[in-house]
């Protein structure tokens, strides 16, 4: 009796000291995402160690050794020519591994590389409809040119936030003779001709 109590207390020891591996590899790791760049970093105390990237289906994409000697490791990956997902990381040494999840999204453009957002369209022979949406910033500028020579005719502006609508008349001008140019307040220009 006093030798299966021996051995179940060794068992448990030896499983709980098991358990304890993986929290401490985890407690000298980390792994985050920032869009689709992930970075693992591996303190000092790690030694040596595998990092394998693993997508969706369970694929390995990537694996390398490392060393972890005196300083902390950073290890950059680049995912720009995958795509968006989850993905898996798994740190391994000799006695312990981790799985570390990490989801890779697509940077947002910012607003200021997107096109502003304007249209136009006739009315009637005299009456031009513009519509410009998804503005940040209120103020438009909006000139009225001709197609030749690209005088200047009319010009407003117009600072409403978001986005507007506006009917614009010329009597006696043919909508084929002018274009309008449109600028926003961060810079961004459109060209509409009829």
């Amino acid at each position: 009796m006093k030798t299966l109590f021996t051995l179940a207390m060794a068992g448990a020891l030896s499983f709980s000291a098991l358990a304890n591996a993986d929290d401490d590899l985890r407690a000298l790791s980390d792994v985050n995402s920032n869009f689709k760049k992930i970075n693992v970093l591996l303190k000092e105390g790690v030694g040596d160690a595998k990092i394998a990237i693993i997508d969706m289906n369970g694929h390995k994409l990537h694996q390398r050794k490392v060393h972890v000697k005196n300083d902390d490791l950073m290890v950059p990956y680049n995912l720009d020519e995958l795509p968006c997902g989850e993905y898996q990381v798994r740190i391994s040494t000799d006695d312990e591994e981790v799985v570390y999840t990490v989801e890779t999204k697509e940077r947002p453009i910012p607003t200021e590389e997107l096109p502003l957002m304007a249209y136009g369209k006739l009315l009637d022979d005299d009456t031009i409809n513009l519509a410009v949406i998804g503005l940040t910033e209120p103020g438009v500028e909006v000139k009225v040119k001709t197609e030749k020579g690209g005088r200047v005719i009319y010009e407003e502006y117009i600072d409403q936030p978001e986005g507007f609508k506006k009917d614009f008349s010329f009597n006696g001008i043919n909508p084929e003779d002018i274009y309008l140019e449109l600028t926003d307040a961060l810079g961004r220009t459109r060209i509409i001709h009829f």
